[in-house]
């Protein structure tokens, strides 16, 4: 008999029997698909993972401990047979063909009337793979397929050319400390989607070649302020251009909400009625740190850090920051923009308690080809910011976790 290839089909099994012979790795892996897809689980199996065992126990599946016995497939609309007893899968797949039940086996698939296929989930498509000949089966060769298609599809690489997915509105997106991939994947993929981009000089400027040629990008540093404050300037740009129609993004180094003035954008947006999606991102006060070798906790050594901004000096009546305080904590302190300042704010922090021989490390572009790492204390840090021409952006670590790792962070490759 020619083999024929295997017909795709989606089930719909919400509050349809689902029966699962086998609590083993496989049983682990399937189950949470066939819980999100709501079906009502029955677990058949003497034992079970530790995983599978918590599904149980929050009420996810139904599990009786017992063996596979006959007639545990009579109100099913479907099986999963994985049991580790061969005997058992071939009766229990032979009833399954008797009450007409769909069946997968986990041991023969030749042997069972479905198949699993690589499966992949990106904004409302599921993604589903399967070989076309039985003889040709390779599930590492489906998964990779999968998973190009699936990251083709969040990345906004792969885009079907007239049914391009459009976003109205704006979306603030943080695109992270620099390096464009570590952008979140749905930063990216808004980005692909976006008539217009309003861009900060610190974002990650290696995504904005990567758009397509009809994409507008704007330099938010460029925009013309004529009577307008620059923040100000850059929210009538987004409204204007979220009124034409269009998909903007307006793309921020870190996380919109660190540091990025964020709120105030949203605020904007929302008092003239446009929607506006927030994309967290990776904020530079952790990944640079990190890329440099300087974890912000380290158990035995910091357990919490302080994340501050310092771009105002500790001496101007601008400042919110309690200085003094900081000086007693015991954890990592973390300032972001503070290159400029950080003279006045070491001999701040000592003079209202902490130690001048406390370690600091400066981490110039950090998670880029750029990145360097410049080691001071508090006593040391003004002069050796100057002898060492760090500028920004720097992300600065104070306190004993500059110590744990390596002493010193080759330029990044």
């Amino acid at each position: 008999m020619a083999e024929h290839p295997a017909y795709p089909v989606g089930l719909r099994l919400t509050g349809r029997r689902v029966v699962v012979l086998g609590g083993g790795q496989v049983a682990q892996r399937r189950l949470p698909a066939l819980i999100a897809a709501g079906a009502d689980v029955l677990l058949v199996s003497p034992e079970a993972t530790p995983s599978v065992e918590a599904m149980a126990d929050a009420g996810e599946i139904t599990w009786q401990r017992r063996p596979y016995a006959e007639g545990d497939l009579a109100d099913a609309w479907y099986a999963l047979i994985a049991t580790s007893d061969p005997e058992a899968n071939t009766t229990a797949s032979a009833e399954a063909e008797r009450h007409r039940v769909w069946c997968v086996r986990s041991d023969d698939a030749d042997r069972a009337t479905a198949w699993t296929p690589a499966t992949g989930h990106s904004e409302g498509v599921t993604v589903a793979v399967l070989t076309t000949d039985a003889k040709g089966r390779d599930p590492r060769h489906t998964a990779a397929i999968r998973d190009a298609v699936v990251e083709g599809l969040r990345d906004g690489t792969l885009v079907a050319p007239h049914f391009r997915t459009r976003t109205p509105g704006v979306a603030l997106v943080g695109g992270g400390p620099g390096d464009p991939d570590l952008i979140t994947v749905r930063g990216r993929r808004l980005l692909a989607e976006a008539d217009v981009v309003i861009a900060d000089r610190l974002g990650p400027r290696d995504l904005l070649a990567e758009l397509p040629s009809h994409v507008e990008v704007i330099d938010a540093a460029k925009i013309p302020y004529g009577r307008f404050m620059a923040q100000e300037a850059i929210n009538n740009a987004l409204i204007e251009h979220a009124k034409q129609g269009k998909s903007v993004v307006r793309l921020k180094g870190g996380d919109p909400y660190v540091f990025g003035r964020g709120m105030e954008e949203l605020q904007a947006l929302a008092e003239v009625g446009i929607p506006c999606t927030v994309v967290p991102g990776i904020s530079s006060s952790i990944s640079v740190p990190g890329a440099a070798g300087i974890p912000v906790t380290h158990r035995g050594v910091a357990h919490e850090f302080t994340v501050v901004s310092g771009h105002v000096a500790p001496d101007d009546e601008r400042s919110l920051v309690d200085w003094p305080s900081l000086a007693r904590l015991t954890g990592t302190l973390v300032i972001l923009m503070g290159v400029d300042k950080i003279g006045k704010i070491a001999e701040t922090l000592v003079a209202h308690g902490k130690p001048s021989d406390t370690p600091v490390a400066l981490v110039q572009e950090g998670t880029t080809a750029a990145q360097r790492r410049v080691d001071a204390t508090l006593a040391t840090v003004a002069e050796t910011v100057r002898a060492e021409d760090v500028k920004p952006p720097a992300v600065i670590v104070i306190g004993d976790v500059v110590t744990v790792g390596p002493a010193a962070s080759a330029p990044r490759k």
